[in-house]
């Protein structure tokens, strides 16, 4: 972010911006080839604890919906 006149801040590059493209490549990040590539075992310690983050994810998402 960069400075506005009125002491703001804009959203505008400055001159050190590197595009998102750019650094995946400096830091040798690929696209997933799957799905299965972001599950990590133990996440969610029971059955329940992952059912309860489930049904607040749920409900979250169509709190907006009316």
């Amino acid at each position: 972010m960069t400075a506005s006149p009125a002491g703001g801040q804009t959203n505008w590059p400055s001159n050190d911006h590197v595009p998102v493209a750019e650094l995946a490549r400096q830091q040798g990040v690929r696209p997933i080839a799957s799905a299965d590539e972001l599950a990590r075992p133990g996440t969610f310690e029971s059955d329940d604890e992952l059912d309860e983050f489930l049904a607040d994810l749920y409900e979250s998402r169509r709190a907006d919906v009316a």
